[in-house]
């Protein structure tokens, strides 16, 4: 039976690769407000007895969970075989533990509430901390595949010598990773945080790579702050270019402009959060799990 993909999102930039490599349909669906701000959800398409595919864009999650959920809950009311959720970016898993008493534990929360309503789940490069796999809080399947493949494609493809700058521990292993899938040399930074949107980072002697395009990867950027802070200390030695590349980017504080007056010459990321910086497509990471799962 041909799969739907639906998306609460339009035009999703993941949706037309997804549905040529699956063979999907798109599926159709009416979305509206009443006027005191509550949702209202129908279905055009017919999902009785066909696997069902939601694309959800999870950035700046609160306004968008609810419609998730009458989206997943409805698939299944209406007879849908299976409900599948594909989630580029996964949100709320910073808070994993109590660091302070009394915080709420939002990442189990969330997971929580999801779970029931899905039958499998795939993500890219969840930003995991103290949680190391994600069935420690999801209850349902779920495969996390990886960007680091695209991309060192994609720096392969590179003429010019670049160097990679993880800014933080946070981003080691990753960086370290992706320079040796695609032959570049990589150095990481020390990232000390005051706060959600103070940090300040530091850099190794980087005399020995004057002359390299600097190339700053993180797998999420968030306020920014982390990258802007890197493209600083960059700066501050003489490096240049620098360019960016993140798998997800949330720019949650509008740091565009930011970057740009501090001489970020581009930034790059990954397609499942639709940007200008989209630059980096993930339907060849996403589709191989996700045909998987639909033929099991």
């Amino acid at each position: 039976m041909t799969p739907l993909l639906f998306s609460l999102e339009e035009p999703h930039p993941l949706s037309a690769p997804l549905c040529q490599g699956l063979g999907a349909e798109p599926g159709q669906l009416e979305r509206r407000r009443f006027p005191d701000g509550e949702s209202y959800l129908r279905l055009l398409s017919e999902v009785a007895g066909r696997p069902c595919l939601v694309l959800a864009e999870l950035s700046h999650p609160d306004d968008k969970f609810l419609p998730l959920c009458f989206l997943c809950d409805t698939l299944r009311e209406l007879g849908a075989t299976r409900v599948g959720l594909l989630a580029p970016y996964l949100c709320y898993l910073r808070q994993d533990a109590r660091f302070r008493p009394g915080e709420a534990l939002s990442s189990h929360s969330f997971a929580r509430l999801l779970s029931p309503r899905i039958d499998w789940l795939v993500t890219v490069d969840p930003h995991l901390h103290r949680i190391h796999r994600l069935d420690e809080i999801y209850s349902v399947p779920s495969v996390v595949v990886h960007a680091t493949p695209l991309l060192a494609d994609w720096l392969r493809g590179w003429q010019e010598p670049v160097l990679l700058v993880g800014p933080d521990a946070e981003s080691e292993q990753w960086v370290a990773a992706l320079a040796g899938a695609s032959g570049r040399p990589h150095v990481v930074g020390d990232k000390v945080r005051r706060g959600d949107r103070e940090v300040a980072v530091s850099l190794p002697d980087l005399s020995a790579y004057r002359g390299h395009t600097a190339l700053i990867l993180d797998d999420v950027i968030a306020s920014g702050r982390t990258v802007l802070s890197c493209l600083r200390a960059l700066r501050a030695q003489g490096m240049g270019p620098v360019d960016c590349a993140a798998v997800h980017g949330l720019f949650a504080d509008d740091i565009e402009g930011e970057l740009d007056r501090a001489g970020l010459r581009r930034l790059l990321t990954g397609n499942g959060i639709p940007h200008p910086s989209n630059a980096i497509d993930l339907s060849p990471a996403l589709l191989p799990a996700i045909r998987r799962w639909l033929a099991g």
